[in-house]
C-alpha cells in the first residue's frame, strides 16, 4: 500500500512547485483617464490645390441662373422670351443700391427663361434672380451639397471629357452654382386686335423654366462633337496655394473659412482654438491661422455641440415656446 502512495505523493509535490508565487500574479491593464487622446498629428506644408470631380450629361438647350450683383432691389425689364438666342449680352433687369442701378444681363448665346423673384424683391449678392437656356448643346453636372461650397466661391477652371469619346477639352461654366426655383415670364400683351401686325413679331406664347436642383452648367467649343445624353465626367481646379500649412481633414470641425481643433497638451489632454480655414482637396487642410505649425493636434476633432431641443411642456407634452406669458 505505501508504494502505491508514492507516485501520487510525487505528482502533487510536482504541481505545489508549479504554482506562482503570490507576488507574482499577472496585474489587469489600467485604462487611461477620460478625455486622454492616443492619436496626434502635426500640421505640415505642402502644395495644394483644390480639385472636385463631377459626373455629367450632355443636354440640349440647359437652363442656368443668373445672379444679383450687389445686395439691393431687383427690378425686372418687360422682355419677353424670344425664339432666337441673343447675338449679345441682353439687359434683363436691374438691382438698384443707394439710388444707382446695376444691370442684370443674360450672355450671348442664350434666351431668356424666366424671373425667380417678384418685381421689387429685395435681393443679397449672388442670389439667382434670372433664368436663361443656353440655345444647344451644354454639359450639365449634379452637384451635392458636400461640394456646394466648395464650388460656390470660384469654379475655377473646368475640363472635360466625353466617356469613350473627345477630351479633355475646356468646358465653360455659365451662369450660377445654385438650385433655381421655377421661373415665371410676364403676361405678354394682347395680339393686335386689328391684325395689322405679322404673327412673327407678335410675342410668343411660353411658360416659364422648370426647377431645378443644384448643378453646374458648362459649354463646350464649336468644334468639340456632342452628342445628346452621352455620359461626362468634369474635373474643376477651383484654387491653388504653394507651401501651405495643413491639416487632416479629420483633424478639423467647421467650414467655409471657419474651423476649430484641439490642441493636445503633455498631459495629452485637449484645448480647442479656433482657426482660419483655406483650400482643401478632400484629405487635408490649409490653417491660414490659429496655429504655429509644431502643436499637436488630436484626431478626430472636436465635435461641434448638437442644437438646443425645445423644452417640452410636461402637461401636454408639447413644445414650449419662448414669449411672453398670459
Amino acid at each position: 500500500m505505501g508504494r502505491r502512495w508514492l507516485p501520487i505523493l510525487g505528482a502533487l509535490t510536482l504541481l505545489a512547485g508549479c504554482s506562482l508565487p503570490a507576488d507574482d500574479e499577472a496585474e489587469t491593464p489600467t485604462l487611461e483617464a477620460p478625455g486622454t487622446v492616443l492619436t496626434t498629428v502635426t500640421p505640415t506644408r505642402q502644395d495644394l490645390s483644390n480639385t472636385i470631380s463631377l459626373t455629367g450629361k450632355v443636354t440640349i438647350d440647359p437652363v442656368f441662373g443668373i445672379t444679383a450683383p450687389v445686395d439691393g432691389e431687383i427690378r425686372y425689364l418687360d422682355r419677353q422670351p424670344a425664339t432666337e438666342p441673343a447675338t449679345t449680352d441682353l439687359w434683363v433687369a436691374s438691382v438698384w443700391k443707394d439710388g444707382e442701378p446695376h444691370e442684370v444681363n443674360i450672355p450671348a448665346g442664350s434666351i431668356l427663361a424666366g424671373r425667380l423673384l417678384a418685381d421689387g424683391a429685395r435681393v443679397t449678392t449672388g442670389m439667382p434672380v434670372v433664368s436663361a437656356t443656353h440655345a444647344g448643346y451644354g454639359i450639365v453636372a449634379d452637384i451635392t451639397t458636400e461640394h456646394a461650397y466648395r464650388l460656390a466661391a470660384n469654379v475655377g477652371t473646368v475640363k472635360a471629357q466625353i466617356k469613350n469619346g473627345p477630351g479633355p477639352f475646356d468646358c465653360k461654366p455659365l451662369g450660377a452654382i445654385s438650385a433655381l426655383p421655377a421661373g415665371t415670364i410676364p403676361e405678354a400683351p394682347a395680339p393686335d386686335p386689328t391684325g395689322t401686325t405679322p404673327p412673327e413679331q407678335q410675342p410668343p406664347g411660353q411658360s416659364g423654366s422648370e426647377a431645378t436642383g443644384l448643378r453646374l452648367v458648362c459649354t463646350a467649343a464649336k468644334d468639340v462633337k456632342l452628342i445628346n445624353g452621352v455620359d461626362v465626367t468634369l474635373e474643376m481646379v477651383t484654387g491653388k496655394a504653394t507651401n501651405v500649412l495643413v491639416l487632416p481633414v479629420e483633424a478639423v470641425a467647421g467650414s467655409q473659412g471657419k474651423g476649430k481643433v484641439d490642441i493636445v497638451d503633455g498631459e495629452q489632454q485637449r484645448r480647442t482654438v479656433d482657426v482660419t480655414l483655406g483650400l482643401t482637396d478632400g484629405k487635408v487642410i490649409e490653417i491660414k491661422s490659429g496655429l504655429k505649425g509644431d502643436e499637436k493636434i488630436a484626431i478626430p476633432g472636436p465635435n461641434l455641440p448638437d442644437a438646443e431641443a425645445p423644452a417640452q411642456d410636461p402637461a401636454s407634452g408639447g413644445v414650449v415656446l419662448p414669449g411672453p406669458v398670459g
